[in-house]
């Protein structure tokens, strides 16, 4: 079958930059950092106060766009049954969807269809407080052989609908009619590229013509926190260095925590041209690798260079071609050391060349919401023509020997940009997009 080419026609974010387009974009032109003192957990009880907090959104029905009358019954009907990673996705792909101008009715709904990558979605605590109360013996500790009796019945019926992974593409076909092909992806920080790759060859090879693509993540959660602060390399401290997050810096101290959500809708180019839809950009190319040493361990080194690699041969580029690489770009040590390990083997001499811009300088790590925010911001930079610097970067780590700078800079508005992310376990995702 033929390839059909795919181009972008919306995009909506939500983020701590804000969630409308252009206080995003104006956000990254100024160097405003949406990093700040948490405010929705006890910030004295965590390793470091400081968070990327999606603050505006609320999840209140306004915080989803101009949606219709239906809509609105349907979409305040499910909040219930939408945890906060959920509500954001929702919320990101009903502004893609506005800001492409396709309303239910404008396309075949058994030809279009939803992909969306998340983390894996934790429950909050109190969904279990009745329940775990009801089975305290005369000690007051928990026993469980009361939970099938006295337990089960006290959690509600429909608890776990909030915090499967599966449902920010659910409950998005379901809103807007789309019938056709729909999936959900689980790769922790890479899922985003995953989901827009899968997104780009469904439409390419005929199965769909227009697709939401989009990630949803947090780390900022009752649970998910502590988990995160427990497991991953997190900037600790009670200082405003403990605020900052500084990739590839050589005084970098680990990732500052994040939540967000970030949405595309996609076509093929002849449904887009065939209703007269403003283009945003063209995805060329997508791929996924994994890494993986004899000794059981992550080998990202070598999943970011291969990601890198076979993303340029979909796309049918070179590494020359590429205006500028979005990454991953953590601000953790090892983190960074792997992916400047990736990023030189596969750049080569123009490893201290090709710009690369590290966006979570500007709000964190969102996890699987990371991804499309990112790409976002790239494509608001190209219709500028400005890339912004990476944020706070001041002294080059010498074992991360790439081109990262802290000062904004000129590019034209159709060069191709690379997106990377990986996850700790050896998984990364590269995505190839060309401005228009």
């Amino acid at each position: 079958m033929q390839s059909r080419r795919v181009v972008i026609t919306g995009m909506g974010q939500i983020s701590p930059l804000g969630m409308d387009l252009d206080s995003f974009a104006n956000a990254l032109g100024a160097g405003v950092s949406g990093i700040r003192k948490i405010e929705s957990l006890p910030a004295d009880a965590l390793p470091s106060p400081y968070a990327g907090e999606a603050t505006e959104f609320t999840g209140h029905i306004g915080d989803f766009g101009d949606v219709s009358k239906e809509q609105t019954r349907s979409i305040r009907k499910n909040l219930k049954v939408m945890c906060r990673e959920i509500q954001m996705g929702v919320a990101a792909a009903q502004r893609a969807l506005q800001h492409s101008g396709l309303a239910v009715g404008d396309y075949d709904p058994e030809k279009s269809g939803v992909i969306f990558g998340s983390d894996y979605m934790m429950t909050l605590p109190e969904e279990f407080d009745k329940a775990t109360a009801a089975c305290l013996n005369e000690g007051g500790e928990f026993a469980f052989e009361k939970w099938a009796e006295k337990g089960l019945p006290e959690i509600t019926p429909l608890w776990l609908l909030k915090y499967l992974p599966n449902m920010p593409a659910s409950h998005v076909a379901i809103f807007n009619d789309m019938r056709g092909p729909n999936n959900s992806i689980t790769l922790r920080e890479a899922s985003a590229g995953a989901a827009l790759g899968e997104a780009m060859m469904t439409i390419a090879r005929g199965h769909a013509d227009v697709i939401i693509s989009g990630s949803t993540g947090t780390r900022v959660h009752e649970t998910r926190t502590v988990h995160t602060f427990l497991q991953d390399p997190i900037n600790e401290g009670s200082d405003e260095e403990a605020g900052r997050c500084l990739p590839f810096d050589l005084n970098r101290r680990g990732m500052v925590i994040g939540e967000g959500a970030g949405a595309l809708v996609l076509e093929s180019l002849e449904h887009a041209e065939a209703r007269g839809a403003k283009i945003l950009g063209e995805v060329l190319g997508q791929s996924i690798s994994t890494g993986w040493n004899a000794d059981r361990t992550a080998d990202r080194p070598t999943a970011i260079a291969n990601a890198l690699a076979i993303v340029c041969r979909d796309a049918g580029i070179k590494p020359g071609d590429i205006q500028h690489i979005n990454s991953h770009g953590l601000g953790a040590q090892q983190s960074d050391w792997d992916e400047a390990a990736g990023l030189t083997k596969f750049l080569g001499d123009l490893a201290n060349k090709t710009p690369v811009i590290a966006m979570k300088s500007y709000f964190g790590n969102l996890g699987a919401g990371s991804g499309i925010v990112e790409v976002i911001g790239s494509l608001l930079a190209q219709q500028r023509k400005t890339l912004p610097g990476t944020l706070g970067f001041a002294t080059r780590d010498p074992k991360c020997d790439l081109n990262v700078g802290c000062e904004p800079q000129e590019i034209s508005s159709d060069g191709v940009f690379v997106s990377l992310n990986f996850s700790p376990q050896g998984q990364a995702s590269a995505i190839a997009i060309r401005g228009v």
